[in-house]
């Protein structure tokens, strides 16, 4: 009797397949809670890591996680290891390896930071932009607009083209390091944009709220407007934040006009 080569099944397409989420190893929940005890400043530069058995016990892993999250600091620069005293914290980082945060989410004093940040930054590529974009800058940017308005009325995330409009934002600044610093920061960015495009119910005028923002921002740099373009950056800022619980300085606040 003939055999009957079974079927090869149906390739999936890329649209089918889901993302796997990759859960954190414990290495690197341990090396995220040192880092976060760093930042904080209770450990601070010049001090000595406790040993590898004293970790372990504190964070009820074992010694080969400990050691393991240990190397992962010492490539970031954050401590060092001398021969036959143990591991200390760094008087400054010897790389740069920008870690915003640890874990899947930011914490709310992470988010905070990020937001602080956040408005440094487009409030000073806002301001340039307006001084130098071009007709081609704003049909760019007009383009991801109304983008996002289409994501609107079609009720789906429009964190990432929230992250090209801004994109395209640096770009009108035409120097190309201040778009590359926005191209890097805005995968770090992405996370607190993502807050304010909530779709749920509880949430779901947030998206319309992001986009009076947007346009008005627009606005400015379309008219060349310096000092606005700066004013709408810091209140879309401050309106992301205020979106996510969270309230940022009074000293980020813009400055009227006199």
């Amino acid at each position: 009797m003939k055999k009957v080569k079974p079927s090869a099944p149906p390739a999936l397409r890329p649209v089918e397949l889901e993302r796997i989420v990759r859960p954190l190893r414990l290495s690197e929940e341990v090396s995220g809670a040192l880092q976060r005890r760093i930042a904080g400043g209770e450990l601070k530069p010049g001090d000595r890591l406790p040993t590898e058995k004293a970790l372990g016990d504190v964070f009820g892993v074992s010694r080969a996680v400990v050691r393991e999250a240990v190397a992962r600091l010492k490539a970031d620069g954050l401590i060092e290891s001398r021969q036959g005293s143990g591991a200390f914290v760094v008087d400054a980082p010897k790389s740069i390896n920008l870690r915003f945060w640890q874990g899947e989410n930011p914490a709310k004093t992470e988010l905070r930071d990020i937001f602080e940040l956040r408005a440094m930054v487009e409030g000073a590529v806002a301001e340039l932009a307006a001084q130098r974009r071009d007709t081609n800058d704003l049909r760019i940017m007009k383009t991801h607009l109304l983008a996002m308005d289409e994501a609107i009325t079609q009720g789906i995330d429009g964190t990432e083209i929230d992250d090209n409009f801004h994109i395209a934002m640096a770009r009108a600044t035409h120097n190309p390091f201040v778009t590359k610093l926005v191209e890097f920061l805005g995968r770090h960015f992405s996370q607190s944009r993502k807050l304010s495009w909530d779709v749920s119910p509880a949430t779901k005028k947030f998206p319309r709220e992001v986009q009076r923002e947007h346009h008005a921002l627009f606005e400015a740099i379309t008219a060349a407007d310096p000092h606005a373009a700066r004013c709408q950056a810091l209140e879309h800022l401050h309106g992301a934040a205020r979106r996510a619980s969270i309230t940022l300085p009074t000293d980020l606040e813009h400055k009227k006009r006199t």
